[in-house]
């Protein structure tokens, strides 16, 4: 334990140095696609129609073309879904695989490795949870957390708080899924404009996805900062210990008492949402899935941004020894690589030059009298 708490704080040191000097200018967007691989894309639209999600896109890949574009040796028809007037970031692509090469992940204890979760602002977090609940009880394979009350802006003051001047923060939980993971909150007191715009044609009132966690085992956390020197994310604070002293984490994660995890969280200088976090158990000893984490099989298995220095990017993973799959057209024409990350997460660079949506760069939290 002492080597590890060594090895972290190590990445602390080496984190705040990168952060400072070598982030390069990319132009990198936040997370503007999360990627799930399933053999029911007419279900899985569906479900996420429910969210406001609606496809503005689709194609089909031969086998031939699956296997040069994703190393996947089967034939697929892709669906880019978006909500709302959201292109900025936060889109959903679904592919349907004709033959997998796995089960996927699937549905397994909080925090497994190779687990990925998307996160979604709601209007009203205890509806979804009793949707999910009748869900479960119907013995659906779905496992909603409790919606706990945070308050991430750490302002609150209990013996300040009356009936008038009440609690700001956010409720949140989790939802386990075979197909998909969610994470859900709900802001009381404030906002923050473009992180998190919530469509109010959907059904259950739900936003773009605003941020993404990833289950992961690495040697060093330090394996994670070719996302500052390659990719040009910005480390988000320092690396951090969460425990089960902290109520929000505790309660999203089912943390056992005396369980804690690492975590650290990197966003785009080019939008503040997008944002990516990490996060690995404290002593490894979760299930270990990461052998079906990856292209072909049902689950979340890809995440994208977009950029308009696709071949400086591209030069920049080449160099750091990731392995670029060649430059060439995606199944929607678009110009692009994937590569994969030491720590198992896959990637698709696309290039762009703009969106209609026009992501917010700098964070201002408004406070509102709810």
């Amino acid at each position: 334990m002492k080597k590890i708490f060594s090895i972290f704080c190590s990445c602390l040191i080496l984190s705040v140095a990168a952060q400072k000097d070598s982030i390069p200018n990319t132009g990198i967007s936040g997370v503007y696609e999360v990627v799930v691989g399933t053999t029911d894309a007419a279900f899985t639209i569906r479900y996420f129609n429910e969210f406001g999600f609606t496809v503005i896109d689709s194609a089909t890949l031969t086998k031939t073309q699956a296997q040069a574009l994703y190393n996947v040796p089967s034939a697929a028809t892709s669906y880019r879904l978006q909500n709302g007037s959201i292109d900025s970031h936060g889109l959903l692509r679904i592919i349907q695989w004709q033959e997998l090469l796995g089960p996927g992940v699937g549905y397994t204890e909080p925090e497994t490795v190779g687990q990925r979760m998307s996160v979604m602002l709601t209007k009203d977090i205890i509806r979804l949870e009793d949707v999910y609940k009748t869900l479960r009880a119907q013995q659906q394979r779905w496992l909603p957390t409790i919606p706990v009350f945070d308050d991430p802006l750490r302002i609150n003051k209990s013996n300040e708080l009356d009936f008038f001047k009440r609690p700001v923060g956010v409720r949140e939980n989790a939802v386990y899924g075979e197909f998909f993971n969610h994470v859900f909150f709900q802001r009381y007191g404030y906002s923050i404009p473009g992180y998190g715009t919530i469509n109010e044609k959907s059904n259950l009132k739900t936003s773009e996805f605003t941020h993404h966690d990833f289950m992961i085992i690495v040697d060093s956390m330090q394996q994670l900062m070719y996302l500052q020197t390659a990719l040009g994310l910005r480390a988000e604070n320092k690396p951090t210990v969460d425990g089960d002293y902290l109520r929000g984490p505790k309660a999203t994660f089912l943390m056992a008492d005396g369980y804690s995890h690492f975590y650290q969280g990197f966003v785009s200088p080019n939008n503040i949402c997008g944002k990516l976090k990490f996060f690995m158990a404290h002593n490894r000893n979760k299930p270990n899935a990461a052998a079906h984490q990856r292209l072909g099989e049902p689950g979340i298995t890809m995440h994208s941004f977009y950029t308009p220095k696709l071949s400086f990017v591209y030069n920049l993973v080449s160099r750091h020894g990731l392995k670029p799959s060649n430059i060439q057209k995606n199944e929607f024409g678009e110009i692009s690589f994937v590569f994969r990350g030491p720590e198992g997460a896959t990637w698709q660079i696309i290039e762009k030059n703009s969106t209609t949506n026009k992501p917010i760069t700098k964070l201002e939290t408004i406070f509102t009298k709810d």
